[in-house]
């Protein structure tokens, strides 16, 4: 197995936000608490020491005993489990949408990130415990978003009406769906490894959070990871006095809208957040809907059933059922520090996006805010793609060009005809030049027709150099072709395959040593983009 890696600007396909928070822009440094380091998680535990309490740990464990309650545990999960009693013992989360079967590649690579970083820090800091979290976006009711996966270049859609949260969905209507993916998957070993991950999760669950707990249990059990669900009521009461601060206050909206503004003044005035903060950042929840509460003149109310509450109903409401009330995006986050003794979040670009604009939020909650790390992110490629890419004589790097870019490169690379016509702009250049000195000697208001001109046959080479470009590459279109299905094979729809790709495409081609290799390959502190050449 190759390993190498390239910073994550020189992609080209991540926000210039994220590159400047990797590469520690000084104008970022108040939206964080400090930047993801080995020693820095040192003055991150001894802050979360501090604050979080023993009534909040209790609640966490029995929350996560109860839920656990029907699942065969591992040791590692049960050990875990244990030690979150203990008042040394921290977590590291990362959190997910409940997406079909893992959904986009990257899913895993934020647990085995998460997993990975407890471990190097339980060797650099051997008198705490650091569990791996896991956090189901159970109360999203995205349904869209979540209710496809992409596999062998098809779209395998699950469709059924959804309304509510997620998490709460039945899977009556999923079997036609299992029985048709399971007869295209034949029936090597991983294959039927894969079958019975299906009937220990999707065929032995009630909801698709019950389907999605099984299944990522199943594949990380072994590792410890400890999955939470946070849509209870147990639970949702511990979060009752900042969503009482919310309905009251609208402290989400002030604080972050003040560090947006900080943002665009201090940082770029071309910065956009990637999420607005609402008036009041809360969804009222029952297993029917998920809307969005808003004040009204009279107290409060849900935005499409028009259900309505006095303040002092929607109060009363909240300390008898604190499970009907439903953080938004921006809110969550709070929800979730407070539930967890956390010292780290791992995500993707957009979600560090969001909770860039959230520490003010946290320091008026009076919440530790959590180290941000961004998730491991790389591209899969095998023994064969990679000699295919030697043979060409082509880099990694030359791959991160755009499609056309990279064609264009190697048919000028491989024609036996010079197509850059580069020297003739030289010497056109030249030739402009002593014309222009001309010009200026004898009547300057000649200029403008001499620049015009200069125009002209500039976009006239531009022009002549794509034509001889286009008609060398239907020489080369085999050339053309098998390039081009490389690249595909390496970015499809030309965007990183971990957007695209489904873990158990390579689950089924690797079979149990995928997950093994890509513990061995992501450092979760490496901060560049990954290539893997896989065995």
């Amino acid at each position: 197995m190759s390993i190498s890696h390239i910073p994550y600007r020189d992609t080209g396909y991540f926000s210039t936000l994220i590159c400047d928070l990797v590469e520690q822009h000084p104008a970022l440094e108040a939206m964080i608490a400090r930047h993801p380091s080995i020693a820095s998680f040192g003055v991150q535990l001894k802050e979360k020491a501090d604050q979080y309490t023993e009534t909040t740990r209790t609640a966490l464990v029995k929350a996560l005993k109860d839920q656990y309650a029907n699942l065969p545990l591992s040791e590692e999960v049960s050990a875990n489990i244990r030690l979150l009693e203990d008042k040394k013992t921290f977590t590291i989360t990362t959190g997910h949408q409940l997406n079909l079967f893992t959904g986009p590649l990257y899913f895993v690579f934020k647990i085995v990130s998460t997993i990975n970083l407890c471990k190097q820090l339980k060797e650099k800091y051997p008198s705490n415990n650091f569990v791996p979290i896991y956090w189901m976006a159970t109360e999203d009711h995205d349904f869209e978003e979540i209710s496809f996966f992409n596999f062998n270049e098809k779209k395998i859609k699950w469709s059924c009406e959804s309304k509510g949260a997620v998490g709460r969905l039945p899977l009556d209507n999923l079997a036609p769906l299992l029985d048709l993916f399971e007869g295209s998957i034949g029936a090597n070993r991983a294959a039927s490894l894969l079958k019975a991950l299906i009937k220990t999760s999707y065929r032995s669950s009630a909801n698709l959070a019950e389907a999605t707990l099984r299944l990522v249990h199943e594949l990380f059990s072994s590792k410890g990871l400890v999955i939470l669900d946070a849509d209870t009521p147990d639970l949702k009461k511990l979060f009752i006095p900042y969503v009482r601060t919310e309905l009251e206050e609208s402290q989400c909206e002030k604080s972050v809208q003040s560090t947006i503004d900080t943002l665009q003044n201090n940082y770029s005035d071309q910065y956009t957040p990637q999420v607005n903060p609402r008036e009041i950042n809360l969804f009222y929840l029952t297993d029917e809907i998920r809307e969005r509460i808003v004040r009204t003149p009279k107290g409060y109310e849900t935005v499409d059933s028009k259900i309505e509450f006095s303040t002092a109903s929607i109060l009363e409401e909240l300390e008898t059922y604190p499970e009907r009330f439903s953080p938004n995006v921006l809110l969550r986050p709070l929800y979730q520090e407070v539930l967890l003794p956390n010292l780290c979040y791992i995500g993707g670009g957009g979600e560090i996006a969001y909770w860039l604009q959230l520490k003010k939020f946290f320091q008026a909650q009076n919440v530790a805010f959590p180290i941000l790390l961004l998730r491991n992110s790389a591209v899969l490629v095998s023994t064969k793609t990679a000699k295919k890419i030697e043979k060409l004589n082509l880099t990694t790097q030359d791959f991160f060009l755009k499609r056309t870019a990279l064609i264009n490169k190697k048919i000028r690379q491989i024609s036996n005809i010079d197509l850059d016509l580069h020297p003739f702009k030289e010497k056109l250049q030249e030739q402009f030049t002593h014309l222009e000195i001309l010009v200026n000697s004898t009547d300057a208001s000649f200029a403008g027709t001499v620049a015009a001109q200069k125009q002209k046959q500039f976009n006239g080479i531009d022009t002549l150099e794509k034509r001889l470009l286009q008609a060398q590459k239907r020489k080369l279109v085999d050339h053309v072709e098998r390039l081009s299905d490389l690249h595909e094979t390496i970015f499809p729809r030309e965007s990183l395959q971990e957007r695209h790709n489904n873990f158990f495409q390579f689950y089924l081609e690797y079979g149990e040593d995928i997950l093994p290799l890509l513990f061995e390959s992501l450092d979760p502190l490496q901060l560049e983009f990954s290539w893997i050449e896989l065995p």
